[in-house]
């Protein structure tokens, strides 16, 4: 199992070249930089330009070099310094905008992928035990519902349905008084009373997703040879179920905790410029639109290390689920 697991770590270090190199050159397509956008904007407004202070931040940045010498200015300082460099845009350091972001944005993708855990896992089990029955043609429903209505439609009913019943402040993950306020536990326990709404609403179309997953898997075991063979000995139905069909049918739904993390980051980005949430996406658009080439390139970097994160850990998992992965890989 070790082996397995050094194997794995050792291919995400090409692979977090790679990511490097395609965030970098994705913030390089659009023409020009950040500071010819600047000087764009300062021109069409008549404010003067100071052609000392863009000269100073070519020279820091590369910015009038070759793209393979930005490239480098920029990797060397995450990797040697753990410098992710300045936002031209906020005039503050990428760190200092990233980690608050990033934090909330992974506790409201960790809750999301617990919550479709906890709901499709029980739901899939009953639909594929109970085929045919008026449990599984609800849960099938609203499997299709979940699928086809898109996530800001429903942050837009669930916004309505907070603040019309439950008199809940609309908008961002604390309530006015708590926006600036220092962490104490008031704060933290308002941030969950806020947390449901998004966590509800990134976690319907994966949730729907994965029932379907289940419930499609759980069949094609049901009825095979194997599973007539210990029915046919006695094994009473429930440890029958859970000790071998829902364990072998547990590889795809495992299997999907690599796509699942990148697809609540994505989701989460729509979902926090319509719910106005302190998190990544609002902020990653807004540097993508404005070349703020050092943040957005910071952003796409984390964010794909997060997705091979995210696939190293759904390998391990599976490897501990079913030992024949491990053995032939």
């Amino acid at each position: 199992m070790l082996q397995f697991i050094l194997r794995r770590v050792f291919y995400m270090i090409p692979t977090l070249f790679v990511i490097s190199l395609v965030s970098f050159a994705i913030i390089q397509l659009p023409p020009g930089d950040y500071l010819t956008s600047l000087v764009a904007s300062m021109a069409a407004t008549g404010e003067t330009v100071d052609r000392a202070a863009l000269a100073a931040l070519e020279q820091r940045y590369g910015l009038g070099q070759p793209v393979y010498v930005q490239y480098w200015k920029w990797i060397s300082g995450i990797l040697l310094h753990g410098d992710f460099g300045q936002s031209f845009e906020w005039n503050q350091p990428v760190s200092t905008l990233l980690w608050g972001r990033l934090a909330l944005t992974f506790m409201i993708s960790l809750f999301t992928l617990f919550f479709t855990w906890i709901v499709a896992f029980p739901i899939g089990i009953f639909s594929a035990v109970r085929q045919y029955s008026w449990g599984d043609y609800v849960a099938t429903i609203i499997g299709y519902v979940g699928l086809a209505i898109p996530n800001f439609l429903i942050a837009l009913i669930l916004m309505y349905v907070a603040f019309k019943f439950f008199n809940q402040s609309v908008g961002g993950l604390f309530s006015p008084e708590y926006q600036d306020a220092a962490w104490d536990w008031a704060k933290l326990w308002d941030l969950f009373k806020h947390l449901w709404i998004p966590v509800v609403i990134i976690g319907t179309a994966g949730t729907a997703g994965l029932i379907r997953i289940m419930r499609a898997n759980l069949l094609d075991e049901l009825h095979k040879p194997y599973v007539v063979t210990a029915r046919a000995k006695g094994l009473s139905e429930e440890r029958l179920l859970l000790k071998y069909p829902v364990r072998v049918a547990l590889n795809p739904f495992v299997s999907t905790v690599g796509w699942t993390l990148p697809a609540l980051v994505s989701g989460e980005a729509i979902v926090s410029i319509v719910l106005s949430l302190p998190t990544t996406g609002p902020l990653l658009l807004r540097a993508l639109m404005s070349q703020d080439m050092y943040l957005a390139g910071s952003f796409i970097m984390l964010l794909s290390t997060l997705t091979v994160i995210g696939t190293l850990l759904s390998d391990v998992l599976l490897a501990w689920l079913d030992p024949r992965i491990r053995l032939t890989q």
